[in-house]
């Protein structure tokens, strides 16, 4: 499985001292790309455990579609995606 991960922020985020959960004591980084606390985990990753191999997926308002084509500007093609909601509609 792949998951189409759109960033706005460029550049580093430094993790500072207070970033470290009291309770926990650690900090979890995300590694999804899903989480509302970025870049920090949140759990959110749960969604994805019944992804199948080689589909891949992008998350819009917590709902889940399938990547049908990915077009980018280095395809000589605007950017856009072809999407499928994971109904298959």
């Amino acid at each position: 499985m792949t998951r189409l991960v759109e960033l706005e922020a460029n550049g580093p985020r430094k993790l500072e001292p207070s970033d470290i959960d009291d309770q926990k004591g650690d900090v979890a980084v995300c590694r999804c790309g899903l989480s509302e606390s970025f870049p920090f985990c949140d759990g959110s990753h749960r969604r994805t455990v019944d992804e199948e191999e080689g589909t891949t997926y992008v998350y819009e308002d917590g709902e889940r579609s399938i990547v049908e084509e990915v077009l980018t500007r280095e395809d000589g093609a605007d950017e856009s995606v072809d999407r499928e909601d994971s109904s298959g509609n």
